[in-house]
């Protein structure tokens, strides 16, 4: 293995610990790369970018709900549960707790606290993004060099 493959490798292991060890990710995470193999190389990609469009309607129509002259509590808890349940399926539990809390909130029909919130998973799941994005860049280049992506643990 030449020395930029065993750099990016290593990156790669130190840039896993940060996600786990900052929240971003959970074990969840590490299972759905062992459904990755050689004849579906872009599943978690895809699943991720499934994710990631998905959550955008979800905000907006979670963000419309909280808009309204008399806001439907059920519908936006709805949303929040469903948002937690793809959350917590692709192994995002910074996120997935965000929703925990935002849940509490349609429950007690805190507007307030709902669209605290509302922002809360905004900013959560731009950062996911981020983190994912640079995940993903390190194990294409990884590939590219001739290398094999490192089993998450």
């Amino acid at each position: 293995m030449d020395d930029a493959v065993a750099q990016w490798r290593n990156q790669w292991f130190d840039y896993t610990h940060y996600l786990r060890r900052e929240g971003f990710l959970d074990d969840q995470f590490a299972q759905l790369k062992k459904l990755q193999d050689e004849n579906s190389p872009d599943f978690v990609v895809e699943v991720v970018s499934l994710f990631f469009q998905d959550s955008e309607k979800l905000l907006n129509n979670m963000a419309r709900a909280l808009e309204q002259n008399v806001v439907d509590f059920k519908q936006v808890d709805a949303c929040v549960h469903q948002f937690k349940g793809s959350s917590a399926w692709i192994g995002a539990m910074r996120l997935k707790n965000v929703c925990i809390n935002f849940r509490n909130y349609c429950e007690a029909q805190n507007l307030e606290g709902c669209l605290g919130c509302l922002q809360q998973v905004r900013q959560e799941c731009l950062a996911l993004k981020n983190n994912l994005e640079n995940l993903f860049r390190l194990e294409q280049q990884i590939v590219a060099a001739g290398g094999s992506i490192p089993v998450m643990e």
